[in-house]
Protein backbone atom coordinates (compact mmCIF):
# COMPACT_ATOMS: atom_id res chain seq x y z
CA UNK A 1 0.00 0.00 0.00
CA UNK A 2 1.33 3.38 -1.27
CA UNK A 3 2.33 5.99 1.96
CA UNK A 4 -0.22 8.73 1.70
CA UNK A 5 2.35 11.20 1.12
CA UNK A 6 5.10 8.99 -0.65
CA UNK A 7 7.69 11.95 -0.52
CA UNK A 8 8.10 13.86 2.76
CA UNK A 9 8.80 17.46 2.53
CA UNK A 10 9.36 18.54 5.58
CA UNK A 11 9.63 17.60 9.27
CA UNK A 12 6.11 18.24 9.60
CA UNK A 13 5.50 14.93 7.56
CA UNK A 14 7.35 12.96 9.60
CA UNK A 15 6.15 14.40 12.80
CA UNK A 16 2.70 13.39 11.66
CA UNK A 17 3.85 9.56 10.96
CA UNK A 18 5.43 9.36 14.35
CA UNK A 19 1.63 10.79 15.57
CA UNK A 20 -0.22 8.00 13.67
CA UNK A 21 2.27 5.61 15.14
CA UNK A 22 2.18 6.93 18.56
CA UNK A 23 -1.95 7.99 18.63
CA UNK A 24 -1.21 11.05 20.56
CA UNK A 25 -3.22 14.14 20.16
CA UNK A 26 -1.65 17.13 18.94
CA UNK A 27 -0.59 20.46 21.29
CA UNK A 28 -0.49 23.68 20.66
CA UNK A 29 2.52 25.73 21.13
CA UNK A 30 3.05 27.38 24.81
CA UNK A 31 3.18 30.62 23.31
CA UNK A 32 3.50 32.73 19.99
CA UNK A 33 6.99 32.25 18.27
CA UNK A 34 7.36 35.91 17.78
CA UNK A 35 5.67 39.12 17.39
CA UNK A 36 5.31 40.22 13.54
CA UNK A 37 4.88 43.99 13.86
CA UNK A 38 9.00 43.92 12.97
CA UNK A 39 8.09 41.89 9.89
CA UNK A 40 6.71 44.55 7.83
CA UNK A 41 8.44 46.43 4.92
CA UNK A 42 9.53 50.19 5.23
CA UNK A 43 10.63 50.47 1.90
CA UNK A 44 7.35 52.06 -0.13
CA UNK A 45 9.62 52.76 -2.74
CA UNK A 46 9.84 49.40 -4.00
CA UNK A 47 6.81 46.74 -4.75
CA UNK A 48 6.76 44.11 -2.83
CA UNK A 49 7.33 41.04 -4.45
CA UNK A 50 5.23 37.35 -3.64
CA UNK A 51 6.77 34.24 -4.55
CA UNK A 52 4.80 31.33 -4.83
CA UNK A 53 6.36 27.86 -5.31
CA UNK A 54 4.09 25.03 -6.30
CA UNK A 55 5.53 21.85 -5.80
CA UNK A 56 5.56 19.59 -8.97
CA UNK A 57 3.65 21.87 -11.05
CA UNK A 58 4.06 21.30 -14.78
CA UNK A 59 3.87 24.05 -17.88
CA UNK A 60 1.27 21.70 -20.26
CA UNK A 61 -1.25 21.13 -16.61
CA UNK A 62 -0.90 25.16 -16.69
CA UNK A 63 -1.67 25.57 -20.79
CA UNK A 64 -4.47 22.59 -21.11
CA UNK A 65 -6.14 24.17 -18.20
CA UNK A 66 -6.09 27.57 -19.37
CA UNK A 67 -7.16 26.56 -22.44
CA UNK A 68 -10.27 24.78 -21.32
CA UNK A 69 -11.36 27.75 -18.97
CA UNK A 70 -10.97 26.05 -16.04
CA UNK A 71 -7.69 28.71 -14.59
CA UNK A 72 -9.01 31.95 -14.36
CA UNK A 73 -6.04 33.07 -12.09
CA UNK A 74 -3.69 31.79 -14.03
CA UNK A 75 -5.10 33.10 -17.00
CA UNK A 76 -5.14 36.50 -15.58
CA UNK A 77 -1.80 35.81 -14.86
CA UNK A 78 -0.54 35.03 -17.67
CA UNK A 79 -2.35 37.93 -19.99
CA UNK A 80 -1.09 40.87 -17.33
CA UNK A 81 2.52 39.96 -17.47
CA UNK A 82 4.81 37.38 -18.53
CA UNK A 83 4.75 33.79 -18.71
CA UNK A 84 7.87 31.59 -19.60
CA UNK A 85 7.47 27.16 -19.77
CA UNK A 86 10.48 26.33 -20.39
CA UNK A 87 12.30 27.35 -16.91
CA UNK A 88 14.87 24.95 -16.33
CA UNK A 89 15.08 23.00 -12.30
CA UNK A 90 18.13 22.13 -10.22
CA UNK A 91 19.54 18.26 -9.76
CA UNK A 92 18.53 16.07 -8.09
CA UNK A 93 15.18 17.17 -9.05
CA UNK A 94 14.21 16.68 -5.38
CA UNK A 95 12.86 20.06 -3.30
CA UNK A 96 15.51 20.75 -0.77
CA UNK A 97 18.16 20.44 -3.40
CA UNK A 98 15.92 22.69 -5.31
CA UNK A 99 14.84 25.18 -3.29
CA UNK A 100 18.80 25.73 -1.65
CA UNK A 101 19.39 25.94 -5.55
CA UNK A 102 16.37 29.36 -5.26
CA UNK A 103 17.59 30.97 -2.77
CA UNK A 104 21.11 30.57 -3.11
CA UNK A 105 21.33 31.27 -6.91
CA UNK A 106 23.93 28.10 -7.62
CA UNK A 107 23.43 23.72 -8.10
CA UNK A 108 24.83 22.11 -5.14
CA UNK A 109 28.39 21.73 -6.48
CA UNK A 110 28.11 25.31 -4.35
CA UNK A 111 24.99 25.15 -1.81
CA UNK A 112 26.29 21.16 -0.40
CA UNK A 113 22.80 20.11 -0.37
CA UNK A 114 23.04 17.04 -2.80
CA UNK A 115 19.69 15.52 -2.73
CA UNK A 116 16.73 14.24 -0.40
CA UNK A 117 18.96 11.34 0.52
CA UNK A 118 22.82 11.37 0.75
CA UNK A 119 26.06 9.68 2.21
CA UNK A 120 27.99 11.38 4.44
CA UNK A 121 31.48 10.56 3.95
CA UNK A 122 32.64 11.84 7.42
CA UNK A 123 29.88 11.18 9.24
CA UNK A 124 29.66 7.49 7.43
CA UNK A 125 26.01 7.71 7.67
CA UNK A 126 23.13 8.55 5.51
CA UNK A 127 21.74 11.81 5.92
CA UNK A 128 17.85 11.87 4.65
CA UNK A 129 15.28 14.82 5.35
CA UNK A 130 12.05 12.60 5.13
CA UNK A 131 11.44 9.87 2.85
CA UNK A 132 9.09 7.00 3.35
CA UNK A 133 7.53 5.53 6.54
CA UNK A 134 9.97 2.76 6.30
CA UNK A 135 13.08 4.09 5.60
CA UNK A 136 12.84 7.06 8.43
CA UNK A 137 11.65 4.29 11.24
CA UNK A 138 14.82 1.91 10.26
CA UNK A 139 17.13 5.49 10.34
CA UNK A 140 15.45 6.54 13.65
CA UNK A 141 12.84 9.19 14.25
CA UNK A 142 15.55 11.72 15.63
CA UNK A 143 18.31 11.18 13.42
CA UNK A 144 16.11 12.13 10.64
CA UNK A 145 14.04 15.22 12.46
CA UNK A 146 17.69 16.63 13.38
CA UNK A 147 18.53 16.16 10.10
CA UNK A 148 15.85 18.55 8.75
CA UNK A 149 14.77 20.34 11.63
CA UNK A 150 18.79 21.54 12.87
CA UNK A 151 21.26 20.32 10.13
CA UNK A 152 20.08 20.87 6.56
CA UNK A 153 20.13 24.57 7.21
CA UNK A 154 22.29 24.96 10.37
CA UNK A 155 24.92 22.51 8.93
CA UNK A 156 24.47 21.32 5.48
CA UNK A 157 23.46 24.28 3.48
CA UNK A 158 26.97 25.91 2.90
CA UNK A 159 27.23 28.67 5.07
CA UNK A 160 29.83 30.29 3.11
CA UNK A 161 27.01 30.92 0.47
CA UNK A 162 24.30 33.75 1.60
CA UNK A 163 21.04 32.65 1.29
CA UNK A 164 18.40 35.41 -0.54
CA UNK A 165 17.30 36.22 3.05
CA UNK A 166 20.71 36.62 4.13
CA UNK A 167 21.62 38.93 1.36
CA UNK A 168 18.30 40.76 2.20
CA UNK A 169 18.53 41.36 5.59
CA UNK A 170 21.89 43.08 4.26
CA UNK A 171 20.24 45.05 2.55
CA UNK A 172 18.41 46.39 5.03
CA UNK A 173 14.94 44.77 3.42
CA UNK A 174 12.76 42.49 5.06
CA UNK A 175 11.79 39.22 4.16
CA UNK A 176 9.44 36.06 5.20
CA UNK A 177 9.31 32.36 4.52
CA UNK A 178 6.10 30.46 5.02
CA UNK A 179 6.21 26.75 5.10
CA UNK A 180 9.87 26.83 3.58
CA UNK A 181 12.21 23.88 4.34
CA UNK A 182 15.39 25.44 3.70
CA UNK A 183 14.94 28.78 5.28
CA UNK A 184 18.02 30.10 6.88
CA UNK A 185 18.82 33.83 7.47
CA UNK A 186 19.83 36.29 10.08
CA UNK A 187 16.98 36.52 12.99
CA UNK A 188 16.77 34.50 15.46
CA UNK A 189 13.59 32.07 15.90
CA UNK A 190 12.30 29.33 18.24
CA UNK A 191 10.54 26.22 16.55
CA UNK A 192 8.60 24.79 19.09
CA UNK A 193 8.75 20.85 19.43
CA UNK A 194 5.28 19.88 21.09
CA UNK A 195 5.54 17.54 24.16
CA UNK A 196 4.11 13.89 22.41
CA UNK A 197 7.25 14.55 19.81
CA UNK A 198 9.62 15.68 22.34
CA UNK A 199 9.84 11.99 23.96
CA UNK A 200 9.52 9.63 21.00
CA UNK A 201 11.98 12.28 18.96
CA UNK A 202 14.00 12.69 21.79
CA UNK A 203 14.22 16.18 21.15
CA UNK A 204 14.34 19.53 23.18
CA UNK A 205 10.85 21.40 23.70
CA UNK A 206 12.53 24.06 21.61
CA UNK A 207 15.87 24.63 18.87
CA UNK A 208 16.35 27.66 18.11
CA UNK A 209 16.94 28.68 14.08
CA UNK A 210 18.08 31.61 12.10
CA UNK A 211 15.91 32.55 9.79
CA UNK A 212 13.70 35.46 7.53
CA UNK A 213 12.09 38.26 9.63
CA UNK A 214 8.80 36.08 9.57
CA UNK A 215 9.51 32.12 9.46
CA UNK A 216 6.31 30.26 9.85
CA UNK A 217 6.76 26.31 9.20
CA UNK A 218 3.49 24.67 10.32
CA UNK A 219 2.47 24.09 13.96
CA UNK A 220 6.51 24.08 14.95
CA UNK A 221 6.42 28.16 13.99
CA UNK A 222 3.08 29.40 13.97
CA UNK A 223 3.58 33.43 14.62
CA UNK A 224 -0.56 33.70 14.14
CA UNK A 225 -1.39 31.31 16.90
CA UNK A 226 -3.22 33.34 19.31
CA UNK A 227 -4.60 35.71 15.99
CA UNK A 228 -6.29 32.88 13.75
CA UNK A 229 -7.58 30.41 13.50
CA UNK A 230 -5.53 27.70 10.89
CA UNK A 231 -5.39 24.57 9.32
CA UNK A 232 -2.71 23.12 11.29
CA UNK A 233 -3.87 19.94 12.83
CA UNK A 234 -3.21 16.10 12.17
CA UNK A 235 -5.29 16.12 10.00
CA UNK A 236 -4.40 19.15 8.12
CA UNK A 237 -0.40 17.52 8.32
CA UNK A 238 0.03 20.12 10.96
CA UNK A 239 -0.21 22.54 8.82
CA UNK A 240 2.47 21.74 5.97
CA UNK A 241 -0.64 22.16 3.58
CA UNK A 242 -1.33 24.84 0.83
CA UNK A 243 -4.38 26.53 2.55
CA UNK A 244 -2.25 26.92 6.07
CA UNK A 245 -0.07 28.94 3.90
CA UNK A 246 -2.54 31.01 1.47
CA UNK A 247 -4.61 31.80 5.37
CA UNK A 248 -1.05 33.12 6.67
CA UNK A 249 -0.32 34.81 3.89
CA UNK A 250 -3.67 36.58 3.24
CA UNK A 251 -3.55 37.32 6.62
CA UNK A 252 -0.44 39.38 6.13
CA UNK A 253 -1.79 41.22 3.42
CA UNK A 254 -4.97 42.12 4.78
CA UNK A 255 -3.03 43.61 8.35
CA UNK A 256 -0.86 45.03 6.20
CA UNK A 257 2.23 43.25 7.69
CA UNK A 258 3.78 42.19 4.45
CA UNK A 259 7.61 42.00 4.00
CA UNK A 260 9.30 43.52 1.22
CA UNK A 261 9.73 39.31 0.15
CA UNK A 262 7.54 36.75 0.89
CA UNK A 263 8.38 33.11 -0.04
CA UNK A 264 5.22 31.03 0.16
CA UNK A 265 5.47 27.23 -0.25
CA UNK A 266 2.55 24.93 -1.66
CA UNK A 267 3.05 21.23 -1.48
CA UNK A 268 -0.46 19.60 -2.07
CA UNK A 269 -0.35 19.05 -5.99
CA UNK A 270 2.69 17.56 -5.74
CA UNK A 271 0.96 14.58 -3.31
CA UNK A 272 -1.67 14.45 -5.99
CA UNK A 273 0.04 13.60 -8.56
CA UNK A 274 2.60 11.16 -6.86
CA UNK A 275 -0.42 9.25 -6.48
CA UNK A 276 -3.02 9.71 -9.87
CA UNK A 277 0.44 10.37 -11.71
CA UNK A 278 0.80 12.98 -14.32
CA UNK A 279 -1.19 10.87 -17.14
CA UNK A 280 -4.08 11.46 -15.41
CA UNK A 281 -5.37 14.59 -16.81
CA UNK A 282 -8.79 14.92 -14.64
CA UNK A 283 -7.04 14.41 -11.50
CA UNK A 284 -4.15 16.51 -12.77
CA UNK A 285 -6.62 19.23 -13.36
CA UNK A 286 -8.57 18.80 -10.14
CA UNK A 287 -5.42 19.67 -8.22
CA UNK A 288 -4.29 22.75 -10.41
CA UNK A 289 -7.97 24.31 -10.40
CA UNK A 290 -7.19 23.97 -6.54
CA UNK A 291 -3.85 25.76 -6.84
CA UNK A 292 -5.69 28.38 -8.85
CA UNK A 293 -8.58 29.23 -6.33
CA UNK A 294 -6.05 29.44 -3.68
CA UNK A 295 -3.64 32.27 -5.72
CA UNK A 296 -7.11 33.62 -6.08
CA UNK A 297 -8.07 34.08 -2.59
CA UNK A 298 -4.15 35.27 -2.06
CA UNK A 299 -4.76 38.08 -4.96
CA UNK A 300 -7.70 39.38 -3.55
CA UNK A 301 -6.51 39.90 -0.19
CA UNK A 302 -4.99 42.85 -1.71
CA UNK A 303 -8.65 44.21 -2.34
CA UNK A 304 -8.88 42.80 -6.18
CA UNK A 305 -6.75 40.97 -8.96
CA UNK A 306 -5.26 44.42 -10.28
CA UNK A 307 -4.97 45.92 -6.69
CA UNK A 308 -2.91 43.09 -6.41
CA UNK A 309 -0.39 43.82 -9.26
CA UNK A 310 -0.18 47.18 -8.36
CA UNK A 311 1.03 46.63 -4.88
CA UNK A 312 2.89 43.84 -5.50
CA UNK A 313 5.19 41.35 -8.00
CA UNK A 314 3.63 38.05 -7.85
CA UNK A 315 5.78 35.38 -9.06
CA UNK A 316 4.55 31.54 -9.62
CA UNK A 317 7.00 28.74 -10.34
CA UNK A 318 7.03 25.11 -10.41
CA UNK A 319 9.71 23.31 -8.61
CA UNK A 320 10.20 20.37 -10.47
CA UNK A 321 7.76 18.41 -13.55
CA UNK A 322 6.89 14.64 -13.04
CA UNK A 323 6.96 11.42 -15.29
CA UNK A 324 4.48 8.59 -14.76
CA UNK A 325 5.91 5.45 -13.50
CA UNK A 326 4.33 2.09 -14.94
CA UNK A 327 1.87 0.12 -13.04
CA UNK A 328 3.10 -2.75 -11.60
CA UNK A 329 3.14 -5.81 -13.95
CA UNK A 330 5.28 -3.53 -16.00
CA UNK A 331 7.89 -3.75 -13.64
CA UNK A 332 9.25 -0.35 -13.14
CA UNK A 333 10.81 -0.72 -9.58
CA UNK A 334 14.69 -1.10 -10.37
CA UNK A 335 16.13 -2.90 -7.49
CA UNK A 336 19.83 -1.51 -6.77
CA UNK A 337 20.47 -3.74 -3.88
CA UNK A 338 19.11 -7.17 -6.28
CA UNK A 339 21.34 -5.52 -9.07
CA UNK A 340 24.31 -5.29 -6.68
CA UNK A 341 23.91 -8.36 -4.64
CA UNK A 342 27.42 -9.95 -5.67
CA UNK A 343 28.45 -6.60 -2.94
CA UNK A 344 28.29 -6.22 0.66
CA UNK A 345 25.31 -3.05 0.20
CA UNK A 346 24.36 -1.07 3.61
CA UNK A 347 21.04 -1.46 5.09
CA UNK A 348 19.47 0.80 6.55
CA UNK A 349 19.14 1.19 10.17
CA UNK A 350 22.63 -1.45 10.34
CA UNK A 351 26.24 -0.45 10.90
CA UNK A 352 28.64 0.71 8.27
CA UNK A 353 31.34 -1.32 8.56
CA UNK A 354 35.21 -2.44 6.91
CA UNK A 355 33.12 -5.00 5.39
CA UNK A 356 30.56 -2.78 3.81
CA UNK A 357 30.94 -2.32 -0.15
CA UNK A 358 28.31 0.07 -1.19
CA UNK A 359 26.16 2.60 -0.01
CA UNK A 360 22.86 3.61 -1.91
CA UNK A 361 21.22 7.25 -1.71
CA UNK A 362 18.11 7.16 -3.37
CA UNK A 363 16.43 9.55 -4.69
CA UNK A 364 12.86 8.64 -6.61
CA UNK A 365 14.35 8.28 -10.41
CA UNK A 366 17.78 9.32 -9.34
CA UNK A 367 20.03 7.76 -7.19
CA UNK A 368 23.91 8.44 -5.60
CA UNK A 369 25.90 4.80 -5.57
CA UNK A 370 28.93 5.35 -3.34
CA UNK A 371 31.73 2.66 -3.35
CA UNK A 372 33.93 2.46 0.08
CA UNK A 373 36.38 0.27 -1.20
CA UNK A 374 39.25 1.60 -2.98
CA UNK A 375 40.30 -1.55 -4.93
CA UNK A 376 36.59 -1.70 -6.61
CA UNK A 377 36.83 -0.05 -10.22
CA UNK A 378 34.39 2.78 -10.72
CA UNK A 379 33.71 1.71 -14.32
CA UNK A 380 33.30 -2.15 -13.61
CA UNK A 381 30.65 -0.98 -10.85
CA UNK A 382 28.87 0.90 -13.84
CA UNK A 383 29.28 -1.52 -16.58
CA UNK A 384 27.20 -3.90 -13.96
CA UNK A 385 24.31 -1.49 -13.37
CA UNK A 386 24.27 -0.70 -17.00
CA UNK A 387 23.22 -3.90 -18.10
CA UNK A 388 19.48 -3.39 -16.73
CA UNK A 389 17.86 -1.83 -20.04
CA UNK A 390 15.56 0.26 -17.69
CA UNK A 391 18.80 2.22 -16.65
CA UNK A 392 18.74 5.76 -18.36
CA UNK A 393 22.48 7.15 -18.14
CA UNK A 394 25.28 6.32 -15.42
CA UNK A 395 27.78 9.13 -14.59
CA UNK A 396 30.75 9.59 -12.30
CA UNK A 397 33.81 11.50 -11.90
CA UNK A 398 37.62 10.68 -12.36
CA UNK A 399 40.51 12.51 -13.33
CA UNK A 400 39.06 15.79 -13.94
CA UNK A 401 36.55 14.74 -16.30
CA UNK A 402 32.74 13.54 -15.41
CA UNK A 403 32.11 10.57 -17.33
CA UNK A 404 28.93 9.58 -18.72
CA UNK A 405 27.60 5.76 -20.30
CA UNK A 406 24.23 4.26 -20.85
CA UNK A 407 22.32 1.27 -20.83
CA UNK A 408 21.66 1.05 -24.71
CA UNK A 409 24.87 2.23 -25.87
CA UNK A 410 28.53 1.27 -25.99
CA UNK A 411 29.63 5.46 -26.23
CA UNK A 412 30.80 7.21 -23.78
CA UNK A 413 30.82 10.96 -23.23
CA UNK A 414 33.89 12.92 -20.95
CA UNK A 415 33.34 16.46 -19.95
CA UNK A 416 35.02 19.14 -17.95
CA UNK A 417 34.65 22.81 -17.55
CA UNK A 418 36.39 25.38 -19.30
CA UNK A 419 37.39 24.79 -22.82
CA UNK A 420 36.45 26.11 -26.44
CA UNK A 421 33.16 25.23 -26.46
CA UNK A 422 30.37 27.40 -24.93
CA UNK A 423 26.10 27.01 -24.11
CA UNK A 424 23.26 28.95 -24.33
CA UNK A 425 23.78 29.98 -20.68
CA UNK A 426 27.46 31.12 -21.60
CA UNK A 427 29.30 28.04 -19.53
CA UNK A 428 32.33 27.36 -21.64
CA UNK A 429 33.23 23.25 -21.78
CA UNK A 430 35.66 20.74 -23.39
CA UNK A 431 33.85 17.50 -24.51
CA UNK A 432 35.76 14.64 -25.67
CA UNK A 433 34.38 11.51 -27.10
CA UNK A 434 30.26 10.67 -27.51
CA UNK A 435 28.26 14.06 -27.08
CA UNK A 436 25.07 12.63 -28.00
CA UNK A 437 25.07 10.40 -24.80
CA UNK A 438 23.56 13.64 -23.10
CA UNK A 439 21.72 13.97 -26.46
CA UNK A 440 24.22 17.21 -27.25
CA UNK A 441 24.17 18.79 -30.40
CA UNK A 442 27.60 20.19 -30.91
CA UNK A 443 28.29 22.34 -33.52
CA UNK A 444 32.35 22.76 -33.95
CA UNK A 445 32.35 25.26 -36.67
CA UNK A 446 30.78 28.00 -34.44
CA UNK A 447 31.77 26.48 -31.10
CA UNK A 448 28.38 25.99 -29.56
CA UNK A 449 26.30 23.29 -27.34
CA UNK A 450 22.90 22.96 -27.48
CA UNK A 451 20.72 20.71 -25.06
CA UNK A 452 18.00 18.24 -26.40
CA UNK A 453 16.10 16.01 -23.57
CA UNK A 454 18.19 16.64 -20.69
CA UNK A 455 18.15 20.32 -19.80
CA UNK A 456 21.51 22.22 -18.97
CA UNK A 457 23.12 18.90 -18.62
CA UNK A 458 26.60 19.44 -18.22
CA UNK A 459 26.67 22.16 -15.40
CA UNK A 460 23.53 20.25 -13.78
CA UNK A 461 25.45 17.03 -13.81
CA UNK A 462 28.55 18.53 -12.80
CA UNK A 463 26.40 20.56 -9.96
CA UNK A 464 25.40 16.61 -8.32
CA UNK A 465 28.67 15.27 -8.81
CA UNK A 466 31.30 17.28 -6.76
CA UNK A 467 28.16 18.69 -4.32
CA UNK A 468 29.75 16.67 -1.23
CA UNK A 469 33.05 14.19 -0.91
CA UNK A 470 33.04 10.42 -1.74
CA UNK A 471 33.52 8.19 -4.65
CA UNK A 472 29.82 7.39 -6.08
CA UNK A 473 28.48 7.53 -9.48
CA UNK A 474 24.99 8.98 -10.16
CA UNK A 475 22.42 6.57 -11.76
CA UNK A 476 19.17 7.91 -13.42
CA UNK A 477 16.09 5.78 -14.63
CA UNK A 478 14.52 5.71 -17.99
CA UNK A 479 11.09 7.48 -18.08
CA UNK A 480 8.42 4.92 -16.48
CA UNK A 481 10.81 3.81 -13.93
CA UNK A 482 12.39 4.51 -10.78
CA UNK A 483 15.38 3.26 -8.45
CA UNK A 484 14.85 2.01 -4.98
CA UNK A 485 16.61 0.48 -2.02
CA UNK A 486 15.02 -2.13 0.14
CA UNK A 487 12.76 0.08 2.21
CA UNK A 488 12.24 3.15 -0.69
CA UNK A 489 9.04 4.40 -1.18
CA UNK A 490 7.86 3.66 -4.57
CA UNK A 491 4.63 5.23 -6.75
CA UNK A 492 4.02 2.36 -9.09
CA UNK A 493 1.29 3.25 -11.35
CA UNK A 494 1.41 7.11 -10.26
CA UNK A 495 4.10 9.91 -10.86
CA UNK A 496 7.56 10.33 -9.51
CA UNK A 497 11.01 12.65 -10.16
CA UNK A 498 14.34 13.47 -9.26
CA UNK A 499 16.01 13.04 -12.96
CA UNK A 500 18.24 14.72 -15.37
CA UNK A 501 15.58 14.39 -17.92
CA UNK A 502 13.03 17.30 -19.40
CA UNK A 503 10.05 15.85 -18.08
CA UNK A 504 11.30 16.57 -14.65
CA UNK A 505 13.08 19.19 -15.26
CA UNK A 506 10.99 21.86 -16.87
CA UNK A 507 8.78 24.21 -14.92
CA UNK A 508 6.72 27.15 -15.50
CA UNK A 509 7.20 30.52 -14.69
CA UNK A 510 4.55 33.49 -14.13
CA UNK A 511 5.82 36.86 -13.59
CA UNK A 512 3.38 39.93 -13.00
CA UNK A 513 3.38 43.64 -11.90
CA UNK A 514 7.15 44.05 -13.82
CA UNK A 515 8.40 43.93 -16.83
CA UNK A 516 11.77 42.87 -15.98
CA UNK A 517 13.07 39.31 -16.59
CA UNK A 518 15.50 36.89 -15.28
CA UNK A 519 18.81 36.92 -17.53
CA UNK A 520 18.47 33.19 -17.85
CA UNK A 521 15.03 30.77 -17.43
CA UNK A 522 16.79 28.40 -14.50
CA UNK A 523 16.51 28.21 -10.80
CA UNK A 524 19.58 29.22 -10.04
CA UNK A 525 19.07 32.58 -11.92
CA UNK A 526 15.85 33.91 -9.86
CA UNK A 527 18.25 34.84 -6.90
CA UNK A 528 20.04 37.49 -9.02
CA UNK A 529 16.46 38.43 -10.41
CA UNK A 530 14.70 38.38 -7.48
CA UNK A 531 17.23 40.69 -5.42
CA UNK A 532 16.96 42.75 -8.55
CA UNK A 533 13.49 43.86 -8.09
CA UNK A 534 13.76 44.66 -4.46
CA UNK A 535 17.12 46.71 -5.19
CA UNK A 536 17.80 49.59 -2.84
CA UNK A 537 20.89 50.96 -2.31
CA UNK A 538 23.42 50.08 -0.06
Amino acid sequence: MRPIIAKAKAVLIIAAIVLAVSGCQSQKPIHKEQDIMHVKSTNNEKKKVIFVLVDSLMPQAVENGVKQNQLPTFKFLMEKGQYHNKMVSSYPTMSVTIDSSLLTGSYPDAHHVPGLVWYSEQEKRIVSYGTGPMEIMRQGVHTVLADALIRLNGEHLNKKLPTLYEELARRGLKSGSINGLVYRGNTKHRLKIPVWLQGSAALPAEIEVNGPDYLSMGTLSNPLDDLKEMPESIFSRIGLNNQFAIDTAAYLIQADKLPDFLYIYLPDLDQKIHRSGPSDQEAVLAGVKKVDQQLQQLLQSFGSLEKALAEAIIIVAGDSGMTPIHAKDANPVIDLSALLHEYQVYRHGDEITDHTDIVLAVNETMAYVYKLKENMSMEDLAKKISQDPRIDFISWKEKDYVHVIRSDSDKKLLFKPNGNLIDQYNQKWTIEQAGEVLDLKIDPKNRNISYGKYPDALRRLYGALYSHEGQFMIVGAKPGYELADRDSPTHKGGGGHGSLGEEESIVPLLISGTDKKPKYNRMIDLKDYLLELLEKPL
